[in-house]
């Protein structure tokens, strides 16, 4: 295999994140792979910020990461524009649809919301990290400052574009570029089994496992979710 040079990377954040969380990577992955982010909040179907994402993502071929519900993002990106997507990763994510528990979770934390967004934000951070994370003030205090930016309205959004996800496991067979598939040990919200489906429907994928880490696993563990973005990075032809 020869080393991409200079290939640029398209990273999408996940629900009530935006371009911060991937402070870490964007350090660790210049200059060789410069880092494109933006939170995933102006349009309210998956397809719409796939769009988007698109107008907004490096000209020509791109590598392309998505956490949580910028994975979910991603694969709507493949599906759409293959031939844009040199290599993907799939960080702590999922191809399955919202099930009718979750969707009703997700209503009742909007209409929460409605009267208390901030304390919505707080009840999930206990879901998002792992247990010796939840006291890292410096981690939980970024959380809070990106959720706060995206605010009710953008969040309401989110919501419902991921509501409205399309079921991604039949597609995952047409996935033809290097693939990374990582997951936290001990994510709560989008457990390890999801990233082994996804891993098993895609042929020549790698799974990464990162210990010590819930959801947040680019925030959580940067140096290895670091690492393993630049294997995979590394198995791209130029």
């Amino acid at each position: 295999m020869v080393h991409a040079s200079a290939l640029p990377l398209l990273a999408l954040p996940g629900l009530l994140l935006d371009e911060r969380m991937w402070r870490r990577q964007a350090e660790a992955l210049a200059p060789a792979h410069p880092l494109t982010s933006f939170a995933l909040t102006p349009q309210a179907t998956i397809g719409e910020l796939a769009e988007m994402a698109l107008s907004r993502a490096p000209a020509g071929r791109f590598a392309l990461a998505g956490l949580s519900m910028g994975g979910y993002v991603a694969l709507e990106i493949v599906r759409r524009a293959p031939e844009r997507v040199a290599a993907l990763a799939l960080l702590d994510t999922s191809a399955r649809p919202d099930t009718a528990e979750q969707t009703k979770a997700r209503r009742d934390a909007i209409a929460a919301s409605a009267s208390d967004f901030e304390a919505v934000v707080k009840a999930l951070l206990p879901r998002l990290l792992h247990p010796r994370h939840v006291g890292d003030a410096a981690l939980t205090e970024a959380l809070m400052a990106m959720a706060l930016g995206i605010g009710r309205e953008g969040y309401v959004r989110q919501q419902e574009a991921i509501i409205g996800r399309v079921d991604s496991r039949p597609s995952l067979a047409r996935i033809a570029c290097p693939t990374l598939v990582l997951c936290g040990r001990e994510d709560l919200l989008l457990p390890l089994e999801l990233s082994e489906e996804m891993h098993a429907g895609i042929a020549g994928s790698r799974l990464v496992v990162v210990e010590t880490s819930g959801h947040m696993s680019a925030m959580e563990q940067p140096e290895a979710v670091n690492d393993a973005l630049r294997d995979w990075l590394g198995t791209v032809r130029a």
